[in-house]
């Protein structure tokens, strides 16, 4: 991306990565764990060269000016409430949404409770809130592949076992279709002090209201690749059951879940059929 940019709101501030003509349609981009904005660099590129003003923050707890401390601070509603701070900070009235992994989870929250303020959203990999907490509850299969969520609500226990060995388990999530350079950077990002113990309070603040997250009734379209190891088809396939508006399922054969950076081209192709394939979408 072509430009670094800072956002404060209240007491935080976050580091946002900025590129696009200034009058394009804005996209806003919400990275995942164990991820910062870099992970939509590609994507980005693309967006860009349509015309798209692209706005990729680096979220609470990954930006070193927005890192308080205490899981209380990493509840849902408050990282959608940064989003709608972000926004307010750019004077934009309405973007197109995007998130991968927990940025689709800020942004399907994001979408249900602020509609004004959302044009249309593109959720990658993780589904509607309702979809993937029933599936949780009801699905032998996505309980095995969430299993891992146990250890990083463990605090002191999680940051120990996936820091150790230079990090070697907090590498080993990512798919080898994942820029090893790319991996380089978001190990030194949560690496440093208290940075990993944000990260994963976002899994410690998580609770079962998210099967209460409300319809989402903006023209949505969800990603879902076939090679996810942590979202199985069971969520995916039910997403559509809380999307009251136009609604596309892609899915992504053979794809792992790191999907905007493994096949940027898709994903952007993605949200460009949703927001618009011109620059004036």
């Amino acid at each position: 991306m072509s430009g670094n940019a800072e956002t404060t709101l209240g007491d935080l501030t976050f580091d946002v990565r900025v590129a696009g003509p200034p009058g394009g349609p804005p996209v806003v981009l919400l990275h995942g764990f164990p991820e910062t904005a870099r992970s939509w660099t590609a994507v980005a590129r693309l967006l860009v060269r349509d015309g798209y003003r692209v706005i990729a923050p680096d979220q609470r707890g990954y930006s070193p000016g927005a890192r308080p401390e205490g899981v209380g601070h990493y509840e849902i509603s408050a990282l959608a409430g940064d989003v709608i701070g972000l926004l307010d900070d750019f004077e934009i009235d309405q973007a197109h949404l995007v998130g991968h992994d927990w940025g689709a989870a800020v942004a399907w929250h994001t979408a249900a409770h602020h509609r004004d303020r959302i044009s249309t959203l593109t959720g990658f990999s993780v589904p509607h809130l309702a979809a993937y907490g029933w599936a949780l509850r009801e699905d032998d299969d996505q309980r095995a592949r969430s299993s891992y969520i146990q250890l990083l609500r463990m605090e002191d226990k999680a940051e120990s076992v996936l820091l150790e060995d230079d990090a070697r388990r907090l590498r080993a999530m990512f798919d080898p279709s994942v820029d090893r350079d790319s991996v380089d950077h978001y190990v030194r990002t949560l690496s440093r002090p208290g940075a990993l113990t944000a990260a994963l309070n976002w899994y410690r603040a998580m609770s079962r209201e998210w099967e209460s997250t409300p319809p989402v009734q903006v023209p949505t379209t969800y990603v879902w690749s076939t090679g996810d190891s942590a979202i199985g088809s069971a969520a995916a396939e039910r997403c559509h059951e809380f999307v009251d508006a136009d609604y596309e399922f892609v899915v992504l054969p053979d794809v792992s879940h790191w999907i905007p950076e493994e096949a940027p081209a898709a994903a952007a192709d993605a949200i460009r059929r949703r927001a618009g394939t011109a620059a004036g979408g």
